[in-house]
């Protein structure tokens, strides 16, 4: 049996997603607790989108094959019961659909990014999850460098590389406002991210915001494809994955062989 399990984490104490040694992270916390829950010798899990050190996600998804006659819906509460002090809480748990993949069949993944400028009333509630700049930004710069980058392109710029990966996506929604404490956040949606994309593409808004760089070179910065120093690479506490999206049920096997025809073509 697959199930689908929808999480969410603090990830300020974890190594990020993945298992690393003698490193904690969400991936070995919550196998850890299926194993112990199920009575199994291992679990394995596959996840939507594998986040960084400090990140965080409020809509996480990931798979997990099981033995038949598991009772999904009695497990999610039996998982937060062994994870109530770990900072990984459980949403939901249900059997998935025939041929569904957390990692291949989503259509789109959506991250959200906050910062705290000089125009914010501060709460220091909301340090770890909220990066803290002193200077006052310009919204309709970043609004405009944000709309200006949206579609498919090749994200070499933004993207830490990795041995054949490509870095060709589809940048489907990105936006910034204002929330009432004058905090801004961002809301960015792609097909899926290559490696440090969201925190370089926030980066480069930025740099707009301060004034360091413009809209227009932020464009021209993408189509160089070339990593470049004119941004930074924003922390990752501010970042927060806070939905994956998935097909109907009948088209999550189509669209999972899809994606894998895809990447293997790279």
């Amino acid at each position: 049996m697959r199930l689908r399990i929808d999480l969410a984490y603090d990830g300020s104490d974890f190594a990020g997603w993945a298992k690393q040694p003698n490193l904690a992270s969400v991936q070995a916390t919550l196998e850890r607790a299926l194993t112990t829950v199920l009575r199994l010798d291992a679990a394995r899990t596959i996840v939507a989108g594998r986040t960084d050190a400090g990140v965080h996600a409020t809509g996480q998804v990931v798979h997990v094959d099981v033995p038949d006659g598991v009772m999904p819906e009695r497990l999610a509460n039996k998982l937060n019961s062994l994870l109530r002090k770990s900072g990984v809480l459980i949403h939901r748990v249900v059997e998935a659909p025939k041929g569904f993949d957390a990692r291949f069949s989503p259509t789109f993944r959506r991250y959200e990014y906050r910062i705290s400028d000089g125009n914010t009333a501060r709460d220091p509630r909301s340090r770890r999850f909220t990066m803290w700049v002193d200077e006052k930004l310009d919204l309709d710069a970043m609004n405009a460098a944000a709309t200006s980058l949206i579609g498919l392109h090749d994200w070499t710029t933004f993207c830490k590389p990795r041995a054949g990966a490509t870095t060709v996506r589809e940048l489907q929604r990105f936006a910034w406002h204002r929330e009432s404490d004058g905090t801004l956040v961002a809301e960015i949606q792609a097909d899926a991210f290559c490696h440090n994309m969201v925190r370089n593409l926030v980066g480069v808004c930025l740099a707009v915001g301060r004034g360091t760089i413009t809209a227009d070179d932020a464009v021209a910065l993408r189509d160089a494809r070339v990593r470049t120093s004119k941004f930074p690479v924003l922390p990752p506490q501010g970042l927060t994955l806070v939905e994956v999206g998935y097909p109907p049920a009948d088209e999550v096997a189509g669209r999972a062989e899809l994606t894998r025809a895809r990447r293997d073509s790279v």
